[in-house]
This record gives structure tokens, C-alpha cells and sequence, in this order.
């Protein structure tokens, strides 16, 4: 495994991790006892890197993960949840004031049976208010990690711009990480047009979803994804063509997002210890340049195409 700093955060992670969201049954029906043994599969073989929120399964994923950590030494593993988008009455649920982050922050340490969170993020900030998150829930969390109960403050989001946007209406060292997703992966490698300026700031990537929601897998897309359904036929070919070769797309997309030195982490999420497995072993094979040319070229008519978030 190889572990790099998450930008000037002090904290030196996997660069592969492990996102929780499939253990609120978020993609898949969860079976509660293969989810916790999931966890402690990827933190025994390595992984020390652990994202959440309270919005997966509207709760339930904590509940699990709190369930899971229990049985871990903490110094083990560093973690991460969010605040601002959460399930209320079964229905989705957005909040960015002060108030909600700061209770919010609270509820998720009571959840996870922890004393502190290493990284607390403002959760799909594409949704919120930009001058709220700039004004009132970035400042909260500020406010928590000068008294201690979470060390790290972060933002996650699906619209690039939005990062930068809110980077640079806050003080400097308010944002020490950015947590992307789908656009470091085999379809869309956006990300990097902002790890320059992400790096002037001092600020870690996490990037997130390397299979792009499905769109990169043997099984293909799920009825819900967003993307166009242009970009999910070539998505189509090229997994059909990595099979026609003897492996599959899975494999060449986590070992593609893992591979760049300036990003400190890939999250996956699983409930299945044999998977958390086998992404290690892809993890740790070399990267076959020459099929990672080949579906770039499948894929390259409908190349970083992307979608609203839902």
C-alpha cells in the first residue's frame, strides 16, 4: 500500500480508502454483519483511511460504521464524515446553517462511538448557498476544529468551479482538503485542470469514485445514474473490450485512480470483503499503459461528458 499526505493536513492516508456509503445500503441491499467485517478486512490489510456521512442511508451508514469502529483502535485509521445533506422522513434533506453543522457534527461522533473526527467536510456544497458555506457552515466547523473535536475541515463537491469559488472567498488554511468525484477516473480526468491551484493553497484531493457510479464496471450503470446515455455506450465498449482482454474494467479503472502522486487518495465503497480485497490486489499490480490507451480511445467522443447531481 502506499500512503501520501492529504495536502498540509498531517495526515499520511492510503491511496486507496475506504467510503462507507454502501453500508447504508445506499447501491445494495446491506447484510449488517459482511458490512462490518468489510471495514475491518480493508483496515487490516492497510487501508487507514474511512469517509462517511450522515446523509448515506439517512443514517444508517454511521450507525454501521460506529458498530464496525468499535472494535478498532482509533489510532488506526483516520475519519471522515460531513454535514449539510442529510434524509429527513425518508425524503433528502439540505442544511448548511451553522447550527445544523455544529449539531450535525455532534450526532455523527455519537453515531461513530468516537471522540473527535480527523476530517469533517460540508457535504455537496453544489447544492448550498456558496456564501452561506463561505459564511456560516465553513466558519462552525473552523470553530470546532480550534476546540478540538474535529482536526480537519474539508468540502466535497460534484461542480468543479464550485471549489475554487469557495477557496477563495474564505481565509487561507480554512479548506485543507476537496473531495471530488467522478472526475478523476478512466472517463472524466477534469480534476486535473485544478490540482495547480489546489497545490498553491496547500489544499489535499480526495478523489472519489473511480468506477464513476458504475459507468466503469462489468455489470454496467445502474437505472438511476444521471450520465447521458451517450457516454454510457462507450462506457459499454470500453468494458467490453478490457473483457475481450482478459480483465476487467474494475480493474484498470482502480489502478488508473490510484496512480497519480498529486492526488492523496481513491474512495471505494463496498459491503463485501472479497472486494475490499480485490481492489487492494488492483491497487498494487502496474498499470497496463497500453489498454489505458485503447479505452481512452473508445471512450474518447464522449470524454469528460458530465451530469447535474441528484
Amino acid at each position: 500500500m502506499i500512503y501520501r499526505e492529504i495536502g498540509k493536513a498531517g495526515m499520511k492516508v492510503s491511496n486507496l480508502s475506504f467510503g462507507a456509503s454502501s453500508l447504508g445500503g445506499v447501491f445494495h441491499e446491506l447484510k449488517e454483519a459482511e458490512g462490518i467485517k468489510a471495514v475491518h478486512t480493508a483496515v487490516e490489510n492497510g487501508i487507514n483511511f474511512i469517509d462517511v456521512s450522515p446523509y448515506y442511508g439517512f443514517l444508517k451508514a454511521e450507525t454501521v460504521l460506529g458498530k464496525a469502529l468499535q472494535t478498532i483502535d482509533r489510532q488506526a485509521y483516520y475519519l471522515s464524515t460531513k454535514v449539510g445533506r442529510y434524509g429527513l422522513n425518508g425524503e433528502k434533506h439540505w442544511d448548511y446553517s451553522a447550527k445544523r453543522a455544529t449539531e450535525s457534527v455532534y450526532e455523527s461522533i455519537e453515531r461513530l462511538h468516537v471522540d473527535y473526527l480527523d476530517l469533517i467536510n460540508v457535504h455537496d456544497i453544489e447544492f448550498a448557498d456558496l456564501d452561506q458555506v463561505c459564511n456560516e457552515t465553513l466558519p462552525a466547523l473552523v470553530e470546532l476544529r480550534q476546540c478540538g473535536l474535529v482536526r480537519h475541515v474539508g468540502i466535497t463537491n460534484l461542480t468543479l468551479r464550485h471549489f475554487k469559488y469557495v477557496i477563495d472567498h474564505v481565509p487561507f488554511g480554512t479548506v485543507e482538503s476537496v473531495l471530488s468525484f467522478c472526475h478523476y477516473c478512466l472517463c472524466d480526468n477534469a480534476l486535473l485542470d485544478y490540482l495547480d491551484y489546489f497545490e498553491a493553497k496547500g489544499i489535499g484531493v480526495i478523489n472519489a469514485a473511480p468506477f464513476s457510479m458504475g459507468l466503469l464496471t462489468d455489470r454496467g450503470v445502474p437505472s438511476w445514474h444521471p450520465a447521458p446515455k451517450p457516454l454510457i455506450d462507450v462506457c459499454r465498449k470500453a468494458a467490453d473490450h478490457c473483457r475481450a482482454n482478459g480483465i476487467s474494467i474494475e480493474q484498470l479503472a482502480i489502478k488508473y485512480s490510484v496512480s497519480n502522486p498529486r492526488i492523496a487518495t481513491t474512495l471505494f465503497s463496498t459491503t463485501r470483503p472479497e472486494a475490499v480485497l480485490q481492489n487492494i490486489r488492483w491497487a498494487e499490480e502496474p498499470l497496463d499503459l497500453e489498454l489505458l490507451e485503447k479505452v481512452r480511445r473508445i471512450i474518447e467522443p464522449r470524454f469528460r461528458d458530465t451530469w447535474l447531481n441528484s
